[in-house]
C-alpha cells in the first residue's frame, strides 16, 4: 500500500524555482521480482534495482570515484553543513539556520537536514498507534495534529505557500489510515512513514532561501543515488552511491546553479527500490557520504552544543569542548553514548581524509571540535568521559572452556542468530563477561522475551547469570597512558565506595570502558570530571614530564631510553 503513494518533488524543468507541490517522484516502486527491475532515470544517470543482481549495484566505478574527487573543483561545492531536528524545529530556528548560511559568503555549501524537532518520534508514534486505533480514527491520532500544527504555522511565520507541505501532510493522513486498516506496520513501511519529516522540512526551507533571493533546490536522498541495503530501519550505504550523488549535484549545478538542500537520514533499497533509512542519527551519515561523493574541503555538523564535550552537559554543567579529535575518538565516543555524531558517519569522512568540524548553530563563534585522522597525542591523557546506561551484562561461565577451540564461536553464534549487538567483552579461561547493547536497531530497546530468549539458548552450553540495570562509562583518550588513567579512575572510584564490575579496552587503542551499576554511574561520571578535568589534574602531569614504559617522553613524543 505504501509503495503506491508519491511524493510531491521540485519541478525539474524550473530547478531555480522553489520546490512545489504539482511534479511528483514515487518514493518507492514496486518489489522487484525475479525478471523484473525498476529503473530511475535523471539527466543521464540511470540506477536499475534488480532482484538477484545485487553485485551490479554494489561493483565500484574507479572512474566516477576518481572524478568525484575532483567534484569541488568542478562543480563549485566547498563545505556540507548540516543541521539536526533542533536547529530546525521551528521558523524562529530556520530563519537564524538561514542567516547563519548567508553570513559565510565565500561558502558554497550542501545543506543537509534533519526533521524538524520531535517529528521524527511523532511520525513513529502515530504509527504505532494506528495499529490499534482502526481506521475512522487514524485521522484522529494526536501526533498527526502536534505535525500539521508545527508545519502549518511554520510556513505561515516564514511567510511561504502552504502548498509545499500540503500534499504530504494529506499523504500522511492516507497513509496511517493504511496502517490502521492493516492493523501492521511493517519496518518497510515504518521508514516510509518517518520519510515524510525530511521530505518536508527540506521543501520548507528550499522555499525560504527562495524567497530571501538565494537560489535553492530541494533532493530527496532516495531519488539522487543513495543506495543502500534492504536492511530496513538501520540500512547501510553501498559504494555505488558516491558516483551516483557526485554525478547528480554536478549535473545540475552545471546546468543552472542553486544550494542544493538535502534530506538526511533516507536512501533507496538495493533490490526493493523503496525508502530506508540510516538509523538513529542518519543525518550525519548523509553529510559525510555528500562530502567524500564531492570531495569538499570540510564537513560541518551543526549542532546545539559547542562541539564535542568532555562530558555530557546534562551530567557535569562544566563539561568543555574538546577543541581536537581524530576519527578513531569520535567513533567510540559516539557508539559508546555521546549523542553529538552518528555512530557510523565517520567511515565515510575518514576514508576520503576529509576533515569533520563540529559546530554549535546557537553560537555560531564557537570554534567548535574538529575530527581529523591523526592529532599529536604526545600531551594528550583523556580527551572526554562518555556514559552508556540501562545495558544488559552476561556473565557466561563454563569448564568446557578450559583448553577448548570453539567455544567462543558457539557463544557468539548464537548472539548472531538473535541479531543482538554486544558492546564489551571480557573473557577468563572458564568465563566470559560481555554487555549488551540497549539498542540492537538504534530504534528500540531490546525487550525482556528476547533477554530471556538469550538465556535460554546460552543455558545449553554454559551457566548464566543476567545482570540488568547497567552502565559503561568509557573513558576516552590516549591509551597508550592507560596505567596513569586507571590509577586515577580507580582511586577516584574506590573513594566513592564503587566497584567495578567488569573493565574492557578496545583494540581501537583509545577507549578503556569500565561496567558499574546504573544508580551509581552519574556519580561516577561528575567524580572521574572532577579530578580528571576540574582540578588541575593535566595541568600538574604535563608539568611532571609523562613517563611512557619507563622512559620520558618529550614534547614531540619521542621516547628517551637507553
Amino acid at each position: 500500500m505504501a509503495e503506491a503513494l508519491r511524493f510531491p518533488g521540485v519541478a525539474r524543468d524550473s530547478p531555480a524555482a522553489a520546490p512545489s507541490i504539482g511534479a511528483a517522484s514515487r518514493l518507492g516502486c514496486a518489489a522487484a521480482r525475479p525478471g523484473g527491475r525498476c529503473t530511475t532515470r535523471r539527466r543521464g544517470l540511470v540506477v536499475r534495482c534488480q532482484s538477484g543482481a545485487a553485485a551490479v549495484v554494489l561493483k565500484k566505478d574507479d572512474a566516477a570515484s576518481v572524478a568525484a574527487e575532483k567534484a569541488s573543483s568542478a562543480t563549485g561545492f566547498t563545505v556540507v553543513m548540516k543541521f539536526g531536528g533542533s536547529s530546525v524545529a521551528s521558523a524562529e530556528r530556520m530563519r537564524e539556520v538561514a542567516d547563519l548560511i548567508l553570513s559565510f559568503p565565500e561558502e558554497t555549501p550542501v545543506v543537509v537536514l534533519s526533521a524538524m524537532g520531535k517529528t521524527t518520534n511523532n511520525l513513529l508514534l502515530a504509527g504505532e498507534k494506528a495499529v490499534s486505533c482502526g481506521a475512522p480514527k487514524a485521522s484522529e491520532i494526536q501526533e498527526l495534529a502536534v505535525i500539521k500544527e508545527l508545519h502549518i504555522r511554520t510556513i505561515d511565520e516564514l511567510g511561504l505557500d502552504r502548498s509545499i507541505v500540503s500534499g504530504l501532510l494529506d499523504e500522511l493522513e492516507q497513509l496511517l489510515k493504511g496502517v490502521a486498516m492493516m492493523k501492521e506496520l511493517t519496518p518497510r513501511t515504518r521508514d516510509y512513514l518517518v520519510s515524510f519529516g525530511e521530505c518536508m522540512s527540506t521543501r520548507i526551507f528550499a522555499a525560504y532561501l527562495n524567497k530571501l533571493g538565494k537560489k535553492a533546490r530541494q533532493y530527496d536522498t532516495f531519488d539522487i543515488g543513495f543506495i543502500t541495503t534492504d536492511d530496513f530501519t538501520n540500512a547501510d550505504i553501498l559504494e555505488a552511491t558516491y558516483p551516483a550523488v557526485a554525478k547528480r549535484l554536478q549535473g545540475d549545478w552545471i546546468h543552472d546553479p542553486a544550494i542544493p538542500i538535502v534530506t538526511g537520514f533516507l536512501g533507496k533499497g538495493c533490490k526493493s527500490c523503496a525508502v530506508t533509512t540510516l538509523g538513529r542519527g542518519g543525518s550525519d551519515l548523509t553529510a559525510t557520504t555528500i562530502g567524500k561523493a564531492l570531495g569538499l574541503r570540510e564537513i560541518q555538523v551543526w549542532k546545539d552544543v559547542d562541539g564535542v564535550l568532555t562530558c555530557d552537559p546534562n551530567i557535569c554543567a562544566s563539561a568543555i569542548p574538546v577543541p581536537y579529535l581524530t576519527f578513531e575518538e569520535a567513533a567510540e565516543l559516539a557508539y559508546f553514548g555521546a549523542q553529538v555524531l552518528h555512530p557510523q558517519s565517520m567511515r565515510p569522512a575518514k576514508g576520503a581524509g576529509i576533515p569533520v568540524r563540529v559546530k554549535n548553530s546557537y553560537n555560531r563563534r564557537a570554534p567548535g571540535t574538529v575530527i581529523t585522522k591523526t592529532r599529536d597525542l604526545s600531551k594528550s591523557i583523556l580527551t572526554s568521559i562518555v556514559l552508556k546506561s540501562n545495558i544488559t551484562m552476561l556473565d557466561i561461565v563454563s569448564t568446557r572452556m578450559l583448553g577448548q577451540y570453539g567455544f567462543l564461536a558457539k557463544v557468539f553464534s548464537i548472539f548472531e542468530d538473535l541479531g543482538i549487538s554486544v558492546d564489551c567483552v571480557a573473557t577468563s579461561e572458564v568465563s566470559i563477561s560481555l554487555t549488551l547493547d540497549p539498542s540492537k536497531l538504534w530504534c528500540r530497546e531490546l525487550i525482556q522475551q528476547e533477554l530471556d530468549h538469550v538465556v535460554e539458548e546460552l543455558e545449553k552450553i554454559a551457566v548464566v547469570h543476567l545482570l540488568q540495570h547497567r552502565s559503561i562509562i568509557s573513558l576516552i583518550g590516549n591509551v597508550q597512558r592507560s596505567s596513569l588513567i586507571l590509577e586515577k579512575a580507580f582511586n577516584v572510584l574506590r573513594r566513592n565506595g564503587v566497584n567495578v564490575q567488569m573493565i574492557s579496552q578496545g583494540a581501537s587503542k583509545v577507549n578503556i570502558s569500565l561496567v558499574v551499576h546504573d544508580s551509581e554511574a552519574k556519580k561516577c561520571i561528575q567524580a572521574l570530571h572532577s579530578a580528571f578535568f576540574e582540578n588541575g589534574f593535566l595541568s600538574e602531569v604535563e608539568g611532571e614530564g609523562l613517563q611512557h614504559n619507563g622512559s620520558p617522553v618529550n614534547s614531540n613524543g619521542v621516547i628517551y631510553g637507553n
